[in-house]
This record gives C-alpha cells, sequence and structure tokens, in this order.
C-alpha cells in the first residue's frame, strides 16, 4: 500500500526554519565547513614548496676531495669535472657520477676476499681460482701463477660509457697476454730468474691493446704474486733451485765487494810503482847523458892529444885504484911486477901464512 506525505507550504517552511545543522547552538548560522578546508590545502602547498625548494638548493651543489673527480650528464651529454671543492649542477636536469682517481688492484689466479668476516685472514691465505692461476709452459710442464693487475682511470667519461664492461674487458685482456707470454717461458723461469722480464711484457702488451680498447683506464703496474708447480715435491725442488742461485747472488756480490774494496790500493801501489820506475828511468837516462857528455868531451881531448889523453886517464885511474891498495910496483928488470904488503881477501883462521905465500907465488 502506497502511503504519500504532502506538506503544505506551511509545513514545509517550518520544517526548513527548525532543521538542526542550519542553526548554531545560540539561534545563529553555522560557518561552511569549505572554508577551513580551503585554508589547510593551502597550507600544506606552502609547506610542500618550501621542502621542495629545500631540497633542491641542497641537490644544487656536490663536492669534489683530491682523490675523486666526475662525470656530469645534461640530458645524458657527459662533461668531466676534476677540480676538487664545491660544484653546482642544475638539480634534476644534471646528475653527477663520481669515479674515484685511486690505484686499483684487480686479482688473477686467487681470490684475496673470500673470507668475508675476516679480511685480515683473507690476505693472509687467499683462496686459489685455478681456472686463471693454472698455465703450461714452454716445455709443456704446469705452473701456478697468480697476477696482481694495478690500474686507474684516466679518462673519466669514457670510463663512465663503459663502466659496465670496462672491468671484464680488463680481465679477460689481461689473462690472454698473461698465458700468451708465460707460455714462451720454462717452467723455472717462470719460477725463478723470469719473473721481472714477464711482468714487464706483459704490461707493455696489455697496456697498448686497453689504450686501443679505448675505455678510459690505464695500467699502473702488473706484478706476479706468486709462481709455484703443482705438485709439493716439484716445487720443493724449485725452492732448492731458488736458494742456491741466492746464495750464488750472495757470493758474487760478496766478491763485488772485495773487488771494490781491493782496486782502489792495487791502482795506489800500482801508481806508487809507475812513478818510482819513471824516477828512476829519469835518474838513469840523466846518468847516461852524463856518461856520454863526458865521454864526448873525452874523445875530442883524445882526437887532439891522444898521448898525454892516455897517460892522463891512466893517471886518474890510478888515483882511485891504488889509495885502497897496497904494494909495490917493481919494475927494475922492465916488466912491471905487483906485490901485495897484505892479501887483497881476509884470510882464513890458521892459514895467514900459507895464503901469503901462495898470493906471493901467484904475483911472481
Amino acid at each position: 500500500m502506497n502511503m504519500n506525505f504532502q506538506f503544505s507550504g506551511f509545513q514545509r517552511k517550518r520544517w526548513r526554519e527548525v532543521k538542526p545543522e542550519e542553526n548554531g547552538p545560540d539561534g545563529g548560522k553555522k560557518s561552511s565547513p569549505g572554508n577551513g578546508g580551503k585554508k589547510a590545502a593551502k597550507g600544506l602547498a606552502l609547506g610542500l614548496l618550501a621542502v621542495f625548494l629545500i631540497f633542491s638548493a641542497i641537490n644544487s651543489f656536490y663536492t669534489l676531495n683530491e682523490n675523486t673527480m666526475a662525470v656530469v650528464t645534461t640530458f645524458g651529454i657527459p662533461k668531466a669535472v676534476s677540480e676538487a671543492g664545491p660544484h653546482f649542477k642544475l638539480p634534476y636536469i644534471q646528475q653527477v657520477h663520481k669515479i674515484s682517481k685511486n690505484i686499483v688492484g684487480m686479482a688473477i689466479g686467487y681470490d684475496p676476499d673470500y673470507d668475508t668476516e675476516d679480511h685480515a685472514n683473507s690476505e693472509n691465505n687467499p683462496a686459489p681460482v685455478k681456472s686463471e692461476s693454472e698455465m703450461i709452459t714452454k716445455d709443456f710442464n704446469f705452473v701456478n701463477v697468480d697476477f696482481y693487475i694495478e690500474y686507474q682511470v684516466v679518462d673519466p667519461i669514457k670510463y663512465y660509457v663503459n663502466r659496465d664492461t670496462a672491468t671484464e674487458i680488463l680481465k679477460n685482456l689481461a689473462q690472454s697476454y698473461i698465458r700468451d707470454t708465460v707460455g714462451v717461458y720454462n717452467v723455472d723461469d717462470v719460477i725463478t730468474t723470469g719473473k721481472a722480464e714477464i711482468q714487464g711484457k706483459v704490461k707493455e702488451q696489455l697496456s697498448s691493446r686497453v689504450m686501443a680498447e679505448d675505455i678510459g683506464i690505464g695500467i699502473y703496474n702488473v706484478t706476479i704474486q706468486d709462481a709455484q708447480p703443482p705438485t709439493e715435491d716439484v716445487n720443493n725442488a724449485f725452492k732448492a733451485v731458488e736458494d742456491a742461485k741466492q746464495g750464488m747472488d750472495t757470493a758474487v756480490n760478496e766478491a763485488k765487494k772485495y773487488q771494490s774494496e781491493q782496486i782502489p790500493t792495487a791502482n795506489a801501489k800500482a801508481d806508487k810503482v809507475k812513478q818510482d820506475a819513471e824516477a828512476y828511468k829519469q835518474q838513469r837516462i840523466s846518468e847516461a847523458e852524463g856518461q856520454v857528455a863526458r865521454f864526448n868531451e873525452m874523445y875530442a881531448e883524445y882526437e887532439k892529444y891522444p898521448l898525454i889523453t892516455k897517460k892522463r886517464m891512466f893517471y886518474e885511474a890510478m888515483e882511485d885504484v891504488l889509495p885502497s891498495l897496497k904494494v909495490i910496483i917493481d919494475s927494475g928488470d922492465g916488466t912491471e911486477k905487483l906485490l901485495p904488503l897484505e892479501p887483497f881477501s881476509a884470510s882464513t883462521e890458521g892459514n895467514g901464512g900459507q895464503e901469503t905465500g901462495n898470493q906471493a907465488e901467484a904475483y911472481n
């Protein structure tokens, strides 16, 4: 059954006048709730704007230290920044990608960070990676060689462009050149005396190839960390060889030290002998020249007066000889005889008279 309620015009007017939501408790008109919502929304918008401006101001600056450079991209276009200090950038438009200037190391043949809970234990006992370290030498021997590659970013833009693949490319190239170089040496050279040469060749070839790849990386150094045969017996044999070579080097160094100590003394002695010989040479030359000069003078006098010169020479000789002799010269029968008054040599004990008689008989 449908019930229709109809209100007269008076009743409808009366009902509107007594609606509680339109009149306040004091009978006055109640304020509209839309005004307060608008004020709250305006305050919230101002707060968000302030936060946005503060965040934008903070995001407009970045700082670089001495060991860091940056690549700033503006709509994808990169630009390198290397000066240390604060720098300005456009917020939300420019992006900053910081790159370290430090030298970075890469281990090949071992894992230095296998023990994440004790990093010191990892450094002292690195885990071997046989797939990287095991190689074949020229004489078909197996050897385990660990390398340490040190590299540095030299072109930040190129490194940023290749940042996802640069390290992997470097490692693959390093392994390739390491195996090629080790493969042309005998195993004893790889383990003992050939390490420095191998390191130099790998560094030279790897540097040239990385430069050609143009990935923004430069090779700083290549070092062989360890090289040993895969078996313990062979390793001990090579250690013995290495000890012997070190002993040889020690002996050579000691010999060189002794040589460096003795050579100055020997040179000084040689110089003294040479000086003495030179002085004796000059002395003998002077004496010879003097004798030649006297002989020439005497010969010149002899050519002028032969007889007188002969007698003078004889008398001069006698003046030199006779004072030390005690003799009698007898020329009574036309023959000159020398009669000694005492023996020319000392007589032996017990036979003085017999020796004197023998000398007299000899002169007779």
